[in-house]
């Protein structure tokens, strides 16, 4: 049963990809005539139809989290976890609240689904894990972010370096940065782009810096802001120590590397002992253990 309910889900899930793609073109040639000719009734599509939904799922999943109780410090806890995940708008609190109720009583349905008989234990099990889910789908995306704003760093760094020994300040450096590797690197390239609308805001260079360290919550980001306040403090030139901080940032990533690799002979002793041996002890010794019972049956004859 369960895999029934998994294939039905796959499917579905392929079905509505499908949909997605075929019906795209649709609504952009619609969204096109709508600004050629606004007095034209647009008509509507099955795409128009599958976002409508989607805004009012969206719509009652906010509803939902008032249902249930939170206190302040527990908010901000986790609108700054939502932060690092990358979702800053205003209503992802409120999603995320509404899914912590949702997404559990999704689960018991699959249990009442997939169970034969009424288990209570797998309906309290069912609502346990619907309920801390959200909680471990967003520790995946900020792990996930975490790791693109860790990777995508030396690169920022090296067109700050570049920006900066070409004559620009630094501010115009980061701003030109964030515009020129928007493609390669989006993450590092959002985080850089919210510094410039900070300072543009008034907010001092320092400060802007150290709210992108707390947003990230990435070490090599608070050694660089780190870095740029000192060098900022005592005048020494950035450029250099930009450049430094990045071969820093590569050498530390190759040592991780290796470091990795080193530990793989490690790893592999457990799929060795469990599934390489016992098959090569099948096919060496199974032919011999044939031919000793087939010789101890014609002596017993």
């Amino acid at each position: 049963m369960g895999f029934i309910v998994f294939t039905f889900f796959a499917v579905f899930l392929l079905i509505a990809s499908g949909g997605l793609l075929l019906f795209y073109r649709e609504a952009m040639l619609e969204r096109i005539t709508a600004v050629i000719n606004p007095e034209m009734k647009p008509k509507k599509t099955i795409l128009g139809s599958i976002q409508q939904t989607g805004i009012s799922l969206g719509g009652m999943v906010e509803r939902l989290e008032g249902v249930l109780p939170k206190s302040k410090a527990e908010v901000s806890v986790v609108q700054q976890r939502l932060i690092r995940a990358g979702y800053r708008g205003d209503s992802a609190l409120k999603i995320f609240y509404g899914a912590k109720i949702l997404v559990p009583l999704i689960f018991c349905l699959l249990a009442a689904v997939i169970g034969r008989n009424n288990n209570f234990f797998l309906y309290i099990s069912a609502l346990g894990l619907g309920f801390l889910a959200p909680d471990f789908w967003l520790g995946n995306r900020i792990k996930k972010r975490q790791k693109r704003v860790r990777l995508g760093l030396p690169d920022a760094l090296d067109m700050l370096v570049i920006c900066i020994e070409a004559g620009l300040g630094v501010d115009q450096a980061t701003a030109r940065t964030a515009r020129e590797l928007r493609l390669a690197q989006p993450v590092i390239c959002d985080e850089l782009g919210i510094i410039v609308l900070e300072q543009h805001a008034g907010r001092p260079r320092s400060e802007a810096w150290k709210n992108f360290a707390e947003r990230t919550d990435v070490d090599s980001v608070r050694n660089l802001v780190s870095v740029l306040v000192q060098s900022e403090q005592f005048g020494t030139s950035i450029a250099k120590t930009l450049r430094v901080h990045s071969d820093t940032l590569r050498t530390q990533r190759r040592q991780k590397v290796e470091e990795q690799a080193a530990k793989t002979t490690i790893k592999l002793i457990f799929p060795l002992v469990l599934f390489i041996f016992p098959s090569l002890f099948l096919v060496t010794l199974g032919p011999a253990v044939i031919i000793i019972t087939e010789s101890f049956t014609k002596l017993n004859h």
